[in-house]
């Protein structure tokens, strides 16, 4: 296997990569003046008709390092005859799918393309329509593209010339795993494969014997790497304070795009209904929402319209989010597992797991301050992670005397939360229609219910 890890100074443009005239255009369109760094490396090979492996980080353009290729050899192999089904790129989380299939559609507004998204949480037969008009890509999540294979009559990838993997180390999870095996061994062996992974890990090596071709590995950010202009701080709190600790900082930051990440999808609603009775404009995302809710969730966040998104790790990987100033991490994993794997996925600062990711701020050249939350039941899982990453971080200043002024506000606005709640599980014990959207109103993401949606 190759590896790639000299940056080549004399490329400046797609033109110099070999990169087509039509698809130069559509990158002016996007404001894509020079390739990034994963986009010089990875193209050449790619339009050499080589397997990738990309380490890379979130933000470096790596969405374009693989599409661009694959829409050249679309226009190259549609000049002979129509070529449905040429791609599928395989995603994790639902939204990062959604964000992948805009990038695609982008770049081949103007040439016809075709891309298709098989998601969880939207309808099959829906989907089913949108295979028969038989797109050029398909960018899925495992589960629902298995079911779509298994189910939807006439579907199948038997013409499929390019197989994406994006946040490969996370589509090795058990979740995923029986799914990515099955669709491994229906899909032609005789094509182009991409795995794009934040880290390698052994799961990723070994994904990588079973369905990569002498690939060629790069590089774009050294395995433990870290951003300059990240800030990254820990802040040790008392364990029946620590939300006067999270309003304390939003409000010291007043004005500015956080993200706070939690542990579960219940402390996303509740912390959510807790900043709101604060007057602070926070909206939750997680698993447990429906497809368009989490979607308006996340639209109202990149919109502006809520500048505090709460989040399990949902949020934790890969979406294009333009601009946050802080990521606070409310909790840290409690699982071994957890930190011992995932917590080793540093890419351009992040630390790419649920209450870690402490990049999101620093995408692209950006500054930003990522705090992490540390209760006394949390030291020795944080002090694990310091060790991990090889350094300690500061603390974060805060007067305890500042902090406890916001207690009895914090306390008001949890009781109200907690009665909304239990309101709201009340009247779905009941079999009330609107226990859901009483809570999602109350929140700022009010949706129009459709039969359409799953």
């Amino acid at each position: 296997m190759e590896t790639m890890t000299e940056e080549k100074e004399e490329v400046k443009s797609f033109k110099d990569l070999g990169i087509c005239d039509q698809l130069i255009e559509a990158c002016d369109n996007l404001g894509w003046r020079n390739p990034t760094k994963i986009q010089l490396e990875a193209m050449p090979h790619a339009l050499e008709g080589k397997d990738l492996i990309g380490l890379a980080q979130t933000g470096s353009g790596k969405t374009g390092a693989f599409a661009l290729p694959i829409l050249q050899a679309l226009l190259e192999s549609s000049q002979k005859s129509v070529q449905p089904f040429f791609a599928c790129v395989l995603s994790p989380t639902r939204e990062l799918a959604i964000q992948i299939a805009e990038q695609f559609e982008a770049l081949g507004s103007g040439i016809g393309l075709r891309c298709g998204v098989l998601v969880g949480g939207v309808d099959m037969v829906q989907q089913s329509l949108i295979l028969a008009k038989r797109p050029h890509i398909v960018v899925a999540t495992p589960g629902r593209l298995l079911d779509h294979l298994t189910n939807t009559k006439g579907f199948s990838l038997r013409t499929l010339k390019y197989l994406v993997l994006d946040e490969a180390d996370r589509l090795l999870n058990e979740e995923f795993e029986k799914s990515l095996d099955e669709i491994l061994n229906v899909i032609p062996r005789d094509r182009k494969t991409y795995l794009f992974s934040a880290t390698m890990t052994k799961k990723v090596k070994k994904l990588q014997r079973a369905c990569l071709r002498n690939p060629v590995k790069i590089e774009a950010a050294s395995k433990y790497s870290t951003v300059d202009t990240l800030k990254q701080q820990y802040l040790f709190v008392p364990s029946k304070h620590k939300d006067c600790y999270l309003v304390y900082l939003l409000t010291e930051m007043s004005g500015s795009t956080a993200m706070v990440f939690t542990r579960t999808c219940d402390a996303t609603s509740f912390l959510a209904l807790v900043l709101r009775n604060l007057g602070l404009r926070a909206i939750p995302i997680n698993g447990h929402m429906s497809q368009p809710k989490r979607l308006g969730a996340l639209n109202k966040f990149k919109a502006g319209e809520c500048n505090v998104l709460i989040c399990t790790d949902v949020a934790s990987r890969g979406l294009d989010i333009p601009s946050v100033d802080m990521v606070i991490n409310y909790d840290i994993p409690s699982n071994s597992k957890v930190r011992s794997t995932i917590f080793v996925g540093i890419h351009a600062g992040i630390l790419s797991v649920p209450c870690l990711d402490l990049g999101r701020t620093a995408r692209a050249g950006r500054s930003g301050v990522a705090i992490s939350l540390v209760n006394q039941y949390e030291l020795e899982w944080y002090l694990q992670i310091e060790n991990l990453i090889g350094k300690k971080l500061p603390e974060f200043p805060a007067q305890e005397e500042e902090v406890l002024l916001l207690l009895d506000p914090v306390i008001d606005a949890k009781r109200i939360s907690h009665a909304k709640l239990k309101e709201s599980g009340v009247k779905k014990r009941r079999g009330g229609d609107d226990d859901e959207d009483d809570v999602e109103k109350y929140l700022g993401f009010k949706h129009k219910k459709s039969k359409k949606m799953g």
